[in-house]
């Protein structure tokens, strides 16, 4: 309905404005339009489902059994008797004696006497003698010999040595290094199996245990020199150096002993012994032992022999066997399967349509008339009234009922008298170009086309 009214309103433009193309011009404008649409998409989203697995599991169920232990106790039975004991006790018995304690007393008497002392003495006697004194001197004989002087002379000597070389190159050498060992859980049948502490056989019932297992091993691939040795024949020079002998004229000096013989003056010192006699007094200390007697009483304790009889209660302790019989408790366990529903998650991804607005640009093309002050009156009276051309219909934008926007034709202003456009044909412009900017309808455009055919 309103592209029909915005239909019509162009339509009565254009018929109005068919008189006044001849002195009128327009200028295209573009504007942006934007229409809303209705865009539908769709969603993931993701479900929890909950599905029922039966299963079976093993738990153990104990049971109390009562069983019969029959073992040995010895028991003490205790006797007292009586046994004859005899010892020896050595008593003491005191009794005083008389022992002799004399002593000797010693006194020290001097006496003086004369002693002749006869001593040597020795005297110097200094004489004067003649000593014939023989020395050897050496004198020096110059003499020419001829010596044999050796001589070292280098020569060079070329030999051939085995030089070893490595001529290898690098090689891949692939090792595998074994995978560390891990602990996980395992289920385990039920087996005989042997105990390590005790060696002998147990029974091991089924269940889950902790088992070491390895993991796969890791292969690694490293750059190994491999070598290569050559032997190869090497030319080397060396100076090798050889003794030559040869004569060489060399004066020699030697030394020829010779003995002098000389008489030299010695002064001999000899000693004489003489004998002289003195008389010494002489002082001589003896000892003189004297006799003190003397008795002393003393008291002796002897020890006598003497046996003692007595009778001593002895208990003896025996132990007698008797056997017990007792009746204990033994928790016996055994395995019973249970059946159990166990709900597993799992996800479920489903489509879900979601419908939303989307706004559309659209270029929507409009012709504006161009107003030109100076160009001269072609329409109108002789007064030099100028005749405005009428204004296009502007379309005003209405809200629409489903929440989009429409245009409508907007109310044209009342149009002045022909007395109030003589007075103001010189004060007031034409009407302002961008207050006849709307919209042009397609209907409008269909009938009243403009391009590069139509005339500006």
């Amino acid at each position: 309905m309103f592209r029909a009214i915005a239909f019509l309103v162009a339509a009565l433009v254009v018929t109005s404005a068919v008189a006044q193309e001849a002195c009128q011009t327009y200028r295209i404008v573009y504007q942006t339009v934007y229409d809303e649409q209705q865009v539908t998409a769709y969603r993931l989203e993701a479900e929890t489902v909950y599905d029922e697995v039966q299963q079976t599991t093993y738990r153990p169920v104990y049971e109390t059994q009562m069983r019969e232990r029959r073992y040995l106790v010895a028991r003490p039975v205790t006797e007292t008797s009586e046994r004859v004991e005899r010892y020896k006790v050595m008593r003491p018995v005191w009794e005083t004696q008389l022992r002799d304690t004399s002593y000797n007393v010693a006194h020290t008497v001097a006496e003086t006497s004369q002693r002749e002392e006869r001593y040597t003495v020795n005297r110097q006697v200094i004489e004067t003698h003649q000593r014939e004194e023989r020395y050897i001197v050496q004198k020096q004989v110059i003499e020419t010999a001829m010596r044999d002087e050796q001589c070292t002379v280098t020569e060079p000597v070329t030999t051939y040595r085995t030089v070893y070389m490595d001529q290898g190159g690098y090689v891949n050498q692939t090792v595998v290094t074994p995978g560390p060992t891990k602990t996980r859980l395992r289920w385990l049948s039920r087996a005989n199996i042997v105990d390590p502490a005790t060696g002998a056989m147990t029974y091991q019932r089924p269940g889950l245990t902790w088992v070491p297992e390895q993991c796969p091993g890791k292969v690694n691939v490293y750059r190994v020199w491999r070598p290569n040795i050559v032997a190869q024949q090497v030319p080397q020079t060396t100076y090798v150096q050889r003794i030559v002998t040869r004569k060489v004229p060399v004066q020699v000096c030697r030394m020829v002993n010779e003995e002098v013989v000389r008489r030299v003056p010695v002064r001999v010192c000899r000693m004489v012994t003489e004998e002289h006699v003195r008389m010494v007094p002489v002082t001589t200390y003896k000892q003189v032992v004297q006799r003190v007697e003397q008795q002393t009483p003393v008291r002796v304790c002897r020890m006598v022999e003497e046996e003692i009889v007595r009778r001593i209660p002895v208990t003896t302790c025996r132990m007698v066997t008797e056997e017990r019989v007792e009746q204990f408790s033994v928790q016996v366990c055994r395995t019973e399967a249970v059946q159990q529903t166990l709900r597993v998650p799992r996800v479920v991804y489903r489509q879900v349509p979601v419908t939303y607005t989307q706004r559309v640009p659209r270029i929507v093309c409009m012709r504006v008339p161009v107003a030109d002050p100076c160009a001269p009156v072609c329409c109108g009276s002789s007064m030099g009234v100028v005749i405005s051309p009428a204004p296009a219909a502007v379309m005003a934008p209405v809200p629409a009922a489903g929440g989009g926007t429409t245009y409508a034709p907007a109310p044209t202003p009342a149009q002045p008298s022909q007395g109030q456009e003589q007075g103001n044909a010189t004060e007031k412009p034409l009407l302002d170009p961008e207050e006849q900017i709307g919209p042009v309808d397609e209907a409008a455009e269909g009938a009243a086309p403009f391009g590069p055919d139509s005339e500006t």
